[in-house]
């Protein structure tokens, strides 16, 4: 094994370098986030609490073939852009406050879940 001995004030300008990647990539990624919020992908319960419906009602929606949704680990998905099109076509009798709630709880909660990821 080679070991690199590094001055103090090199590694202080590598270590400026690395935090202002990073922050650009964080950047990046929100700038994108915002973009993309359509095809965002929210679980079942998510969508029970913030649109203020019962499991019951989802369910339902399910069975009648009027939301499209995936099913990974036993879990539903739905887009936001498919719980959008259930309040335009008024299929469930919550407010856009509530489609609003339901975005930003859901980005909160992604933040804090990549903090908290091992590295």
């Amino acid at each position: 094994m080679e070991i690199i001995g590094m001055d103090s004030e090199l590694y202080k300008e590598l270590a400026k370098k690395i935090d202002f990647i990073t922050d650009y990539i964080v950047n990046q990624k929100q700038s994108d986030s915002k973009e993309d919020v359509d095809e965002t992908w929210v679980d079942g319960y998510e969508v029970c609490t913030f649109l203020r419906i019962s499991e019951r009602t989802l369910q339902r929606l399910r069975s009648n073939g009027q939301v499209s949704y995936s099913i990974i680990s036993g879990k539903s998905y739905y887009q936001i852009k498919e719980i959008k099109r259930l309040l335009e076509d008024r299929l469930i009798k919550s407010g856009n406050d509530c489609l609003d709630d339901l975005i930003k709880q859901h980005k909160q909660y992604n933040e804090v879940r990549r903090k908290n990821k091992p590295q």
